[in-house]
């Protein structure tokens, strides 16, 4: 084939991919070179960067979350980590399944114990209760907490008063003690 007709080949385009990998390369240059590679060079504003100082003082121990207390002023919400702190602490205990213990340690930690109610800790034909209630009225809402065998773990809830201005439905036992 004469030299005049023959066609000129070109090198393909390199694939895109290594189109971003020569930029990528590049650009890693180009920030290296813009850090001092000595220690006679004069860093700019741009390129000083430091690294981190050991402390020289005491690392502040880490702090325990503050125990909940009663906000006498407060919502029942507001109140309701203390309730489910108190139900958890009771639940904890041989007396777990007794709710004079809830009543008891409810009051202690500052709840009032004429607002309060608890269901019986036995069946009316002598058996353990599979659940107790108990409940602290609060302004029109109602602190509830339920436990036993049955439930589990200790369920505490903030609902609204009753329509007869209790927190629990049917019979409850008095609290007389």
């Amino acid at each position: 084939m004469p030299r005049h007709l023959a066609l000129r080949v070109r090198p393909a385009a390199p694939p895109r991919r290594f189109a971003w990998a020569t930029a990528a390369v590049m650009l890693a240059a180009a920030l290296t070179a813009c850090t001092p590679g000595s220690p006679d060079d004069t860093p700019t504003a741009t390129a000083t960067a430091t690294a981190p100082q050991p402390s020289t003082g005491a690392t502040p121990a880490p702090t325990a979350p503050a125990e909940p207390t009663l906000v006498p002023d407060g919502t029942a919400s507001d109140n309701q980590p203390l309730f489910a702190a108190v139900t958890a602490a009771v639940w904890a205990t041989e007396n777990r399944v007794a709710g004079r213990a809830y009543i008891d340690a409810l009051t202690a930690a500052g709840f009032d114990k004429g607002a309060m109610q608890v269901t019986d800790d036995e069946t009316t034909v002598g058996n353990a209760a599979e659940s107790i209630q108990f409940s602290v009225r609060w302004g029109d809402e109602c602190l509830i907490g339920q436990v036993g065998p049955a439930t589990g773990e200790p369920v505490t809830a903030v609902v609204p008063v009753l329509a007869e201005g209790t927190c629990l439905v049917g019979e409850t036992r008095p609290i007389d003690w």
